[in-house]
């Protein structure tokens, strides 16, 4: 079964911003076959800090500035923003070692957080500074400059709470790797 068979509306995205970052180029080189990381682990370590302090507008358009009452009243929000650099190409990748590391077994695109996906919409939990009009200042935010921003949501403890979770040993090595509980 596709998806005309479902006799579903035809789904269109409009970007509702821009991001303006210092960040330029992206973290993470696609190859044909697989993802392979620029940096070493520990200069990948260093950069996930220099992100982490990394100070990013997001520049909603004139249009959509309305949607935005009532979001300074969050310390973070959930941006969906659009790997705009990635060739179409790779959008067909399958399955990858996670960060390229071979010595993590291949697996599909969709057990992983690649950019590489049909669909690259890529999500990210950043601290919320402050909003200037149509203007939200972030920390935290590895989108490289001018990605078409999605959709932006709160970020809720209680709705995004979940408890008795479980990963995969290769993401728990990771996890250990980046000292992440």
């Amino acid at each position: 079964m596709n998806y005309e068979q479902h006799n579903r509306p035809e789904m269109n995205l409009v970007p509702v911003g821009l991001v303006k970052s210092p960040i330029k180029t992206p973290s993470i080189k696609i190859s044909k076959d697989n993802l392979e990381l620029k940096p070493s682990v520990e200069e990948l370590k260093k950069l996930q800090k220099e992100i982490d302090n990394t100070i990013s507008e997001i520049l909603i358009f004139k249009k959509w500035e309305p949607l935005l009452k009532g979001i300074d009243g969050f310390s973070h929000i959930l941006v969906l923003y659009w790997p705009h650099l990635i060739d179409p190409e790779k959008r067909k990748l399958e399955q990858v070692h996670p960060m390229g590391r071979e010595e993590i077994p291949i697996q599909g695109i969709f057990a992983t957080c690649s950019p590489a996906r049909p669909n690259p919409v890529l999500v990210s939990a950043v601290q919320l500074i402050r909003q200037e009009k149509n203007k939200l200042i972030v920390k935290g935010f590895e989108a490289v400059d001018n990605s078409p921003i999605i959709d932006i949501k709160p970020y809720s403890v209680h709705y995004m709470k979940k408890e008795n979770l479980r990963f995969p040993k290769w993401m728990r090595k990771i996890y250990k790797e980046f000292g992440i509980d």
